[in-house]
């Protein structure tokens, strides 16, 4: 399989291999269908096996001024006939469209829109309007009103089943067919007299027990096909047969068939839309006056037209074949078939929800051709003309013509390719080599938008050399004649080195990163960067994801940093830690070469005492040490206190009764003490008599936020037993603590 490779590339495996990486020359490829549809394409059709070829010419040849276009038909002379519709009553009509894109009304009528629609070989027209509509038959060549020359074919209102619906009209010979809706039905009238004023009674050819008959096919052996919205069923009738009945001839995994088209040699096809069980029509009674209202509402794929809405899971492609075995051709992800034409051995597909027509391979299955791309968002239906096809299209409400042959000004413009970074464009690699047939043309800028100061088309050489500016923002265009084909287009590019960037530094004190994991969670702290005012979480920068707190080991010895970083080059980073003191003016490192975004150390590599580490980021690992960049960022600044608290002399003694701070009838001691340390504040204290439990002491001010503390208060001695008692000699211990958990201890005998 040949793949069209418009490549730009970080990822350009089958054409230039072992090109893909983060620092010098890269290459820019695309290389599948799918990225080439971002592209425009204007007379290009693009292969779904990933080549560009000169498509056929594709013309705007009438605009409705209204939304929707649900059926279009010709005559033998060349005339479209284009059967439009609306919002509100009133909106039905039928616009004859010649040659030269002029149009004439020749029928309105009270109904929302013109759902089917056939020309006779007289030049009269059978037109189907709904919901709560009627078949007419017109003049083909005067302007007439439903009222006023129209005839009426067929009024569901006279009929016992009486369909709320009409979807689609056919003619063999003199018998017109009508597929209605709610309930699921098709019928049959003559055409015997109708231009004198007589109209047949309509008869009921066939009923089923589904929702809606979407649409009919007429072959010219008087076969009859139609497909049914609900079970997505395909039926067949041979109406030159006296009682012939239908015959289901395939039940489609899809829902709603929405259209029908047959070959030279009688080889049906249908496209099938919607999920079975997902149908938003509820059940139809099948006999008797139950007195039940039921509100109905139009199909699916009928539904999403009239509001330019979406059908889910996209569609599928069947043929039946002239033996009646079916098989699916093809199926379509985001498109919605609404109308299959056969024309000079390819089947067409008009398909919404982005307006493109398909040409559909009929003996390969999965392969097709994006043939052409409408200004509008559904192609809704096909009429056959001596040299093309038309393609009627609702949202906007348009008639086009694609033509038989190749289009004379063929050129397909990709998508605007961004860089990342302001680069140098180097030599354009084609295949086939120097694209006969064509020329290809390149134009850079360094704003999205092409249309915003970019520089002129450049065209490219046979040697693959060109000459456009250097910016961060490319785009090409290949314009192809009769027979060219473009296989593939790599554009070389040299990203100019940015210095990478050290986005954020956090610096926990008392927290050591370990390698593995089962730290008891009792033991952890977490690393984590700050949180905006409001709650908000820490920002992304530039594309590096890992915010998430580390989970670190406790250790008071330990100091742990961890940063965000990231290089508009996607190049790959190692990190430098270095320290420097307050009040100093060196920096001194300590530790280089780092691969992971965090470093621990041991606090007692730093004298106690306020301190800032600086970042390093270096893109060294991929660049030669002449052309590495580096970016830095310095912390805020943090303390070092590995050093416990002084303390004074710890004075206790035996409070007298009646003395100040003494305790009631029990026995107190008086404890007065004083610490002081050299970095951090005093954070708390605590006491214990005679290896009794540690409580907590408040100092003299009440507030602990001193370098210095004093202590004096007094404490109530155990309640022990009297030969303990009468000793007379009680221990007072005393602990204090800096902020960093720094303690220490002394102690005094009180007698």
């Amino acid at each position: 399989m040949r793949r069209v490779l418009v490549t730009v590339g970080m990822v350009a495996v089958s054409m230039f291999p072992g090109l893909a990486k983060a620092q010098g020359t890269k290459l820019w490829t695309v290389e599948r269908y799918e990225e080439l549809s971002k592209g425009s394409a204007e007379g290009v059709a693009i292969r779904s096996d990933g080549v560009l070829e000169a498509g056929p010419a594709t013309s705007l040849l009438y605009t409705t001024g209204g939304s929707y276009v649900w059926s279009v038909a010709a005559d033998s002379a060349g005339n479209a006939y284009v059967g439009t519709g609306g919002s509100v009553g009133g909106s039905a009509s039928v616009v004859r469209v010649v040659a030269d894109g002029k149009g004439t009304k020749i029928f309105e009528g009270k109904e929302l829109g013109v759902q089917g629609l056939r020309v006779l070989a007289d030049g009269a027209v059978v037109v189907a309007t709904s919901p709560d509509g009627k078949v007419y038959w017109a003049p083909g060549r005067a302007a007439v009103a439903s009222g006023s020359g129209a005839a009426v074919l067929f009024d569901p209102a006279q009929t016992e089943e009486k369909p709320k619906y009409i979807w689609d009209v056919a003619v063999i010979g003199q018998n017109v067919f009508i597929a209605t809706g709610a309930p699921a039905a098709v019928y049959r009238v003559g055409l015997e007299g109708v231009a004198k004023g007589t109209v047949a009674k309509a008869s009921l050819l066939f009923k089923t027990a589904d929702q809606h008959i979407r649409c009919l096919l007429a072959a010219e052996d008087g076969t009859l096909w139609a497909g049914s919205d609900g079970a997505g069923v395909i039926y067949r009738i041979a109406t030159t047969q006296k009682d012939s009945k239908p015959f289901a001839v395939y039940a489609a995994g899809r829902k709603e068939i929405t259209a029908l088209a047959m070959d030279p040699d009688g080889n049906v096809y249908a496209a099938g839309v919607g999920s079975k069980g997902l149908g938003s029509l509820p059940p139809l009674p099948v006999t008797g006056n139950v007195g039940v209202t039921i509100s109905f509402s139009q199909p699916g794929s009928a539904s999403a037209a009239g509001t330019n809405g979406l059908v889910p899971d996209g569609s599928e492609i069947y043929r039946i074949g002239m033996d009646g075995s079916p098989s699916k051709l093809l199926t379509m992800k985001d498109d919605v078939v609404y109308g299959l034409a056969f024309r000079n051995g390819s089947l067409l597909a008009a398909t919404g929800n982005r307006g493109r027509v398909y040409r559909i391979d009929t003996n390969v299955a999965g392969r097709f051709t994006d043939l052409a791309h409408l200004e509008a968002s559904q192609g809704m239906a096909f009429a056959a003309v001596k040299d093309g096809v038309l393609v009627g299209t609702s949202n906007s409400g348009k008639l086009f013509k694609i033509g038989d042959g190749v289009a004379k000004d063929a050129a397909y413009t990709s998508e605007v390719f961004d860089a990342q970074a302001f680069s140098q464009w180097g030599r354009v690699e084609v295949r086939p080599q120097g694209l006969k047939g064509g020329a290809l043309l390149v134009r850079s800028g360094n704003v999205p938008s092409a249309l915003m100061g970019w520089s002129e088309w450049a065209p490219v050489n046979g040697d693959g050399a060109m000459t456009v500016p250097a910016a961060r923002f490319v785009q090409w265009k290949a314009v192809l004649n009769a027979g060219a084909e473009l296989d593939a287009v790599g554009l070389n590019y040299l990203p100019k080195n940015a210095a990478p960037v050290v986005d954020d530094i956090v610096v926990q004190a008392g927290a050591r990163m370990q390698v593995g994991g089962g730290i008891p969670a009792s033991t952890t702290v977490q690393v984590a960067f700050p949180v905006a005012a409001g709650g908000v979480q820490p920002l992304t920068f530039g594309g590096d994801a890992n915010t998430a707190p580390l989970t670190a080991q406790k250790d008071k010895t330990a100091v742990t940093v961890r940063w965000l970083a990231h290089d508009d080059n996607g190049d790959d980073m190692m990190f430098a830690v270095w320290y420097r003191g307050t009040g100093e003016t060196n920096w001194r490192l300590l530790k280089d070469k780092i691969t992971e975004r965090y470093f621990s150390f041991d606090s007692a590599l730093l004298p106690d005492g306020p301190y800032a580490l600086k970042v390093v980021a270096s893109d060294a690992p991929v660049h030669p040490d002449a052309d590495a960049m580096t970016g830095e960022r310095v912390s805020t600044e943090f303390v070092v206190d590995t050093t416990p608290p002084v303390p004074g002399i710890l004075v206790a003694e035996m409070v007298k009764s009646g003395a100040p701070k003494a305790t009631a009838s029990l026995p107190s001691i008086r404890v007065r003490f004083d610490a002081k340390d050299a970095t951090s504040p005093i954070s708390h204290a605590e006491y214990s008599v005679d290896a009794g439990p540690w409580q907590y002491v408040e100092p003299v001010g009440k507030v602990s936020d001193s370098l210095a503390e004093q202590y004096d208060f007094v404490a109530a001695v155990p309640n022990v037993p009297a030969s303990v008692t009468d000793a007379k000699e009680h221990v007072v211990a005393m602990r204090v603590f800096d902020r960093f958990e720094n303690m220490v201890t002394v102690k005094a005998v009180v007698k």
